[in-house]
């Protein structure tokens, strides 16, 4: 949680990674709640293990108790896009569909629906250091 809450105070948007087989855990609650408080803006979603899940009403049942979440804590719930995918097939190169495709698809929702933030350009680098 500290290298979350560390890391997500200077994030402009993040990618909620939910388990279609598992559904919201715990953990999951908490990483949204800490991304509403340390401010960032924007969030989509990848639904993933859905090789693991045969039953389409199942998975409507996960993506709707995630809508809800994301709506509890203040996130358009019902406007956050959400990807359906299975890494591991990614990763292992099978039912390219399911898998590459996906990720490349996660990409394009990540490049569409978080604003690219302007940075000035014309002012000195920050960088934070810690436990030198």
């Amino acid at each position: 949680v500290k290298n979350m809450i560390t890391g997500a105070a200077q994030m402009d948007g993040g990618i909620l990674v939910v388990s279609a087989a598992d559904g919201p855990m715990p953990q999951t609650r908490e990483h949204i709640l800490l991304a509403r408080q340390v401010g960032v803006p924007a969030l989509v979603v990848y639904l993933n293990k859905v090789d693991m899940v045969d039953d389409p009403e199942l998975l409507d049942l996960v993506e709707l108790e995630v809508r809800e979440l994301l709506s509890k804590y203040e996130f358009p719930g019902d406007e956050i896009p959400i990807v359906k995918g299975s890494a591991l097939a990614a990763l292992e190169g099978r039912d390219e569909e399911m898998g590459k495709k996906s990720i490349e698809a996660l990409m394009q929702v990540v490049d569409d629906y978080i604003p690219q933030p302007d940075r000035p350009k014309d002012k000195p680098f920050l960088m934070p250091i810690e436990d030198v």
